[in-house]
């Protein structure tokens, strides 16, 4: 398996700098979300090109790192129409220039599940769902022109809050090019955190035909929430996780979350422990 993490988990620094502070990690890969990584190359909407994609991406493979993934985490869902297109059209530039920057997947969640409940108190999730629908039969059309995925991260909080809510958007949308990024910690119900391998269990039996990358964090409880924080911290069986990922998915990536420039070490050489 793969572990990686987020680019600009080490800093928002100019791309040399960035790559060769990234090399020293013992990383494979990273989640590369271009402005929040990159601070000395304008990435916005519509400066990207071949080109500067190929660029980009040699200058991590110099140095032995891969894109494993670009994270372009757009509101599909957002109330304002005008600039619900402006990240649509975002996400769909990212998915033209992904195999140049040399990875086949571009990431996203879902918004707030709350988005529309100002709007309609009793018919908000259906509201934020049809506008998902749509949002990503767009961008599924994307994706099969240029042969790439749309990784779909489901959350507790958001849009797709439930593993049977995200087997629905892949059987009402039926494209061979949407994924699952699986971050268990993120789906994880505050009632799962007892029975965490039935959680486990139901949701590889959902969609874990349909992962094509694997986030990975853990969770403390604090004043009855699930809070975050990194692996080996919490309370989370990661290595009950990584056992059952393997089965499904031998080989996936896995990006390490919840992380700062001083923790990556650490957390890379325990979670390596654990895959022995």
């Amino acid at each position: 398996m793969g572990i990686g993490t987020l680019a600009h988990a080490v800093g928002h620094l100019p791309l040399k700098q960035l790559t060769e502070k990234l090399s020293a990690r013992g990383i494979e890969f990273v989640q590369l979300a271009l402005s929040k990584a990159i601070s000395d190359i304008d990435t916005s909407l519509g400066r990207l090109s071949p080109a500067l994609a190929n660029h980009i991406g040699e200058q991590f493979h110099r140095t032995g790192i891969r894109i494993g993934v670009l994270g372009c985490y757009i509101n599909p869902i957002h109330p304002n129409p005008q600039q619900r297109r402006h990240e649509i059209n975002r996400f769909k530039e990212h998915l033209r220039f992904a195999r140049d920057f040399g990875t086949s997947i571009v990431a996203t969640e879902t918004a707030d599940l709350t988005t529309y409940l100002a709007q309609d108190s009793e018919r908000y999730e259906t509201i934020g769902w049809a506008i998902l629908k749509q949002t990503v039969e767009e961008l599924a059309e994307e994706a099969e022109r240029w042969g790439v995925f749309i990784g779909l991260e489901p959350v507790f909080t958001h849009t797709l809050s439930t593993s049977e809510k995200m087997v629905r958007i892949l059987e009402e949308i039926p494209s061979s090019n949407l994924g699952v990024v699986f971050d268990p910690v993120n789906l994880l119900p505050p009632t799962a955190v007892v029975s965490q391998e039935a959680f486990l269990d139901q949701a590889f039996a959902a969609f874990g035909d349909r992962i094509v990358l694997a986030h990975l964090k853990d969770v403390v409880v604090q004043n009855d929430k699930l809070e975050a924080v990194r692996s080996g911290k919490g309370i989370f069986q990661t290595k009950l996780f990584l056992e059952k990922l393997h089965r499904v998915k031998p080989g996936i990536d896995i990006s390490l979350e919840q992380l700062a420039d001083d923790t990556i070490d650490e957390t890379v050489q325990y979670v390596r422990s654990l895959l022995g």
